[in-house]
């Protein structure tokens, strides 16, 4: 995965110590319910598609480019899912990241499903019956997608 310049910049300075980075997940259906999916090229394994927010960017706009420059698919954002502050996460060179997901469901809108930037090794749209092994940060978040209920977060701890 490319490192955006942005987060360079911010890493000269900065070292490896923990960024908080706004984050984006697209879960994407088309007209037939299907999801769209790739499968990572860091991991290898299936999953939604997502990325980080370039400065001064909104959320919804992060997920349309991100699902447009990894699949060629074009879509909407229709409405907030969850938003979640994840787990940091620590990359082979010592970077520290914790990100803050905001997942969208996303209706595409055109294009044809593609692999198209180094970041996947395949993409391609899923009926909600036949997933292929996903984790359950994916698994969770189409379902999640499926609702029509509230966006989901979790609870802060009370404070005693």
């Amino acid at each position: 995965m490319a490192i955006p310049d942005f987060i360079r910049e911010i890493r000269a300075t900065a070292g490896q110590q923990l960024l908080l980075l706004p984050g984006v997940t697209a879960v994407v259906f088309d007209d037939e319910g299907r999801v769209l999916l790739g499968r990572r090229a860091d991991t290898g394994k299936w999953s939604v598609i997502g990325g980080i927010c370039e400065p001064g960017e909104q959320p919804a706009t992060t997920a349309e480019r991100e699902v447009y420059e990894e699949t060629a698919v074009h879509c909407v954002a229709e409405r907030v899912v969850l938003t979640q502050a994840l787990p940091p996460v620590q990359y082979e060179n010592g970077d520290r990241c914790q990100y803050l997901d905001v997942t969208f469901r996303c209706r595409a809108t055109g294009g044809t499903a593609r692999v198209n930037d180094d970041e996947s090794l395949e993409v391609g749209w899923f009926h909600v019956d036949a997933l292929p092994p996903l984790q359950e940060f994916a698994l969770f978040r189409i379902k999640q997608s499926m609702t029509d209920g509230p966006t989901w977060f979790e609870a802060s701890t009370p404070q005693t």
